[in-house]
């Protein structure tokens, strides 16, 4: 079923681009030694916000395609090479701090302790780029365009397969968050790495698969 066959490929994309484990990592540095309260209420919103977020981007992204004439085969090929590159990139690193890092840059603020105006930065950073990067979006993205161009019913139930991945994992990430010290302090960083790992080889195929699609899709416009 279309709607299922879409869930499991967005999840297994977006799980590793989310990293929603990493990313509680960051979340609580920068949030510091704050109440449980202070964890459970920015989780609740930033889960909201993700969805909200990512949803939006997931429905315009035929949208944005079409406004820049950019046609489905380069998103596949080009899309595909990018989610390649980030497997290969989670596969290859040398120890578990690697994405904790890049998340951390990604964010630019990574001496930030006080909670007091923490409502404020709900969608940046936290929702983005912490929780949501510009991999995420581009994966997203590439989701977007290789469920396009099939039946009414496919495509609706494509899409909403890819949305359902996106609200289980902001679910995922709520967890991660609102419980950061005590996730943090009962998952290894070794153990989370290795899990990582299987993960980014898995997403380093399916990149390869949607890489293939959009250049096969080429080259018979050219035979």
């Amino acid at each position: 079923m279309a709607l299922w066959s879409e869930f499991f490929l967005a999840f297994t994309v977006l799980l590793p681009l989310i990293n929603p484990v990493g990313s509680a990592l960051v979340f609580l540095g920068l949030v510091g030694d704050a109440p449980p309260a202070v964890y459970h209420s920015l989780a609740r919103r930033i889960a909201i916000a993700n969805v909200i977020f990512l949803g939006i981007f997931e429905l315009l992204g035929s949208t944005i395609l079409n406004f820049f004439g950019i046609s489905l085969p380069i998103v596949q090929l080009a899309g595909g090479i990018v989610i390649s590159v980030i497997g290969w990139g989670v596969l290859n690193q040398n120890d578990s701090g690697a994405s904790v890092r890049s998340k951390q840059e990604e964010s630019g603020d990574r001496s930030m302790t006080e909670f007091d105006d923490l409502g404020q930065k709900i969608f940046y950073p936290f929702t983005f780029p912490i929780t949501s990067g510009p991999g995420t979006l581009v994966g997203l993205l590439t989701l977007s365009a290789h469920v396009s161009g099939r039946t009414v019913t496919d495509h609706v139930l494509s899409h909403l397969g890819v949305f359902l991945a996106v609200v289980v994992l902001s679910v995922i990430v709520y967890f991660c968050y609102a419980y950061a010290p005590k996730v943090t302090s009962k998952i290894s960083a070794s153990t989370a790495h290795g899990i990582l790992r299987v993960i980014a080889f898995i997403l380093l195929c399916i990149g390869v698969q949607i890489a293939w699609n959009g250049l096969s899709a080429l080259l018979k416009t050219l035979l």
